[in-house]
């Protein structure tokens, strides 16, 4: 059984429309490039050759993933009313023991951006704020040690 994948209503647009492009667009000019290929010589020890049909490889294992991500797709409905606890797809305001705030986006592992806020919900941090609610102190067990967070908000 495949795993779930949690994705927002932007990240499943965002995967749809990247599927659509590589089955439409990139499959058409790598097999352009193939074909190239073999009209400059035989294919053995065609060195372009063989870099298109890598590249071939690695488009074609690129639309099976995403082609599975999608199948197991759970889109996160952030259109709801608001919860006064963390869950998928919530913005959280926290700040740790010396006061540094900052802010996380708890979204499914497939579009976890840390350097845009994004935390996935199996991250030691976003895994620790789950079901947790403003003025909770959370203990987050991180590769790097333990640490707490206060949550500041939740929207």
């Amino acid at each position: 059984m495949e795993k779930t994948v949690y994705l927002t209503r932007e990240g499943f647009a965002k995967l749809e429309e990247e599927l659509h492009y590589l089955r439409t667009t990139r499959r058409h000019e790598v097999a352009e490039r193939i074909r190239r290929a073999k009209e400059f010589t035989n294919t053995v020890d065609n060195a372009e050759y063989d870099d298109a049909k890598n590249e071939q490889s690695f488009v074609e294992g690129k639309i099976q993933s995403i082609e599975r991500m999608l199948a197991n797709a759970v889109v996160i409905d952030d259109k709801t009313a608001p919860s006064d606890y963390v869950r998928l797809g919530s913005r959280v305001a926290v700040a740790d023991s010396d006061g540094v705030e900052d802010v996380y986006i708890i979204v499914g592992s497939a579009e976890a951006d840390p350097k845009a806020g994004k935390i996935s919900n199996e991250s030691p941090i976003g895994r620790s704020l789950l079901g947790h609610r403003v003025g909770d102190t959370v203990s987050v067990l991180a590769p790097g040690g333990s640490f707490e967070l206060v949550i500041k908000a939740v929207s």
